[in-house]
């Protein structure tokens, strides 16, 4: 996404006339700021710090451009030509994308009496905004309980009433729990040169023929890990256009499956406000769709991403236990050194939740966070200046050429294997590779030369390094490590080498007839959010 460009702060000739700035008449230049203070202050008393908002409504330049209340004065920014002012991100983003051009400000929302001089409300009850008291444990759980709606107008980590504890590792302890207070702490406390190096390949996405082959090219059974294993990837699958009898070999061969959603519903915002039983239909539902048509069958599914790395607050994690899912990988940590381990979300997050308008879980879930951690982007960190991370390889969008990557790719190998040995996560769609064959080309380059020169690193499964936290082992006994020796290196041949090609409909996606590929046999209906086995049982 293309910065917005920072224009001069404004002074008072932007509110009227600025032929007043040459008049020499001090007077009425000292009227003119008095007038310029009084303006200033009445647009901005009731604005909150940092917050942009607009002078003007409608398209064009008008969504374009932006001000904000400083110490110093009024600012503006305007967004570069082909991107509007997103007033609820708070950043600039393409025209398509914006829907607010008619909307001068942030909503107004009303918060809940929680800090008062004196008390409000009886022990064991909370105000809300109108100062009606309810339940303690009704504030910030998704639902509107207050007539105002403000039990869930202050909902972050630091305002939740029922928030989760900071960590206490006096009470989370292995193999159910793991937290430290800035998450960089190695688990077990193993020195540093005793922790195997881990390294997670996932892609998101559909798999199909458009990337089946590059996924054969990179995990060719000849690259091995030091205990004689095939490296292994994770896969988050979404559901249109997936080929399941794809899914069904890449899980034979040991790679591990996880889900991406159904329907990868566009609006960003959906993912965001998405209530328990939305998330459970997307996600579940989606396990039951890869379950039945990739005929996976040993209870493997257990990891969650959502699209656009969109997180879904306390709601998606209530459906993660509800559903039990062992792990979500959609919350980002921003760029630190040392790195952030995988922690479970007993307690607190230690780190601060990251990103434009990002929902992040606020009180206590059983469910492991695989972290992603950002990456750095620069190729020379001694020297070049600093740039904010990122989450995805693809969306580090200076890397232009193979030598590029390659000297991104070890930069970020050493910052993780030098400090503390965090997992390493590399998060990829398939595209991105395939498009680029220098970036491939070095990719493979440096992943067998990591092979070659280290004995202590692995290439393995989210959920194998959740196994390894939860029973650490030393570099010498992770060759013989029983969770990573399973489905060692597999042979023999797919479940079929010709899948049924199943054109179905569904109730659900009117005029839209859609293929899918399986090696069982063909469902009556195409799934669906409502009908995610296609039997029509809605």
């Amino acid at each position: 996404m293309a910065r917005y460009a920072r224009v001069a702060p404004l002074l008072a000739c932007f509110f009227f006339a600025c032929a007043a700035a040459n008049n020499g008449a001090h007077r009425w230049r000292r009227q003119a700021d008095a007038k310029s203070e009084d303006q200033n202050s009445e647009i901005c008393k009731d604005k909150d710090a940092s917050e942009w908002f607009r002078l003007e409504i409608g398209e064009g330049d008008a969504c374009r451009s932006v001000i904000q209340c400083t110490a110093s004065g009024i600012e503006g920014i305007k967004c570069p030509p082909g991107l509007y002012f997103d007033i609820e991100k708070q950043t600039c983003d393409w025209k398509d994308a914006v829907r607010n051009c008619k909307v001068k400000s942030k909503e107004r929302k009303v918060k809940p009496l929680l800090y008062t001089e004196e008390p409000l409300c009886q022990d064991g009850l909370l105000a809300c905004g109108d100062g009606i008291c309810i339940e303690h444990g009704l504030f910030c759980n998704g639902e509107l309980d207050c007539n105002d709606g403000s039990d869930e107008n202050s909902c972050d980590i630091n305002n939740d009433p029922n928030s989760a504890p900071p960590c206490d590792t006096s009470q989370c302890t292995s193999p159910d729990c793991f937290c430290s207070e800035d998450g960089t702490v190695i688990p077990g406390d193993l020195p540093v040169k005793n922790v195997p190096q881990m390294i997670t390949i996932t892609f998101d996405d559909a798999i199909n023929n458009n990337n089946i082959d590059l996924y054969k090219e990179i995990f060719n059974g000849k690259r091995k890990n030091p205990n004689g294993c095939d490296i292994k990837a994770t896969y988050f699958i979404s559901h249109k256009y997936t080929n399941y009898s794809a899914v069904q070999e890449t899980h034979r061969k040991g790679h591990e499956i996880a889900v991406h959603s159904i329907t990868h519903n566009d609006d960003e915002r959906f993912w965001s406000n998405a209530s328990v039983d939305d998330w459970g239909k997307e996600m579940a539902g989606m396990r039951v769709i890869i379950e039945k048509f990739a005929n996976i069958t040993d209870n493997s599914v257990v990891g969650v991403r959502a699209p656009y790395l969109r997180v879904g607050g306390n709601r998606q994690f209530t459906m993660m236990e509800e559903q039990a899912f062992l792990y979500d990988s959609t919350i980002t940590a921003p760029l630190s050194n040392p790195p952030l381990w995988p922690y479970t979300l007993y307690y607190r997050m230690p780190h601060r939740c990251h990103g434009n308008l990002q929902n992040c879980p606020t009180r206590s879930h059983a469910v492991w966070e695989m972290v992603m951690n950002e990456l750095d982007r620069r190729e020379d960190p001694s020297n070049d200046e600093y740039l904010p991370g990122c989450a995805m390889v693809d969306s580090c969008s200076n890397i232009l050429s193979g030598d590029q990557f390659y000297n991104f790719l070890n930069h970020n190998f050493d910052r993780h294997y030098d400090q503390n040995r965090a997992p390493l996560g590399l998060y990829f769609h398939a595209a991105w590779l395939k498009n680029n064959p220098e970036f491939l080309e070095a990719f493979l380059y440096w992943i067998d030369e990591i092979l070659q020169t280290h004995d202590d690193v692995y290439f393995v499964t989210m959920t194998q390094v959740i196994q390894w936290i939860q029973n650490p082992r030393s570099v010498s006994e992770a060759k013989n490590f029983d969770p990573w020796l399973e489905k060692c290196s597999v042979e023999g041949i797919p479940a079929c080498w010709v899948p049924h090609s199943c054109k179905l409909n569904s109730k659900e996606l009117q005029g839209e007839t859609i293929n899918l590929q399986t090696c069982l046999r063909c469902p009556a209906n195409y799934p669906w959010l409502n009908d995610p086995t296609g039997e029509g049982h809605y």
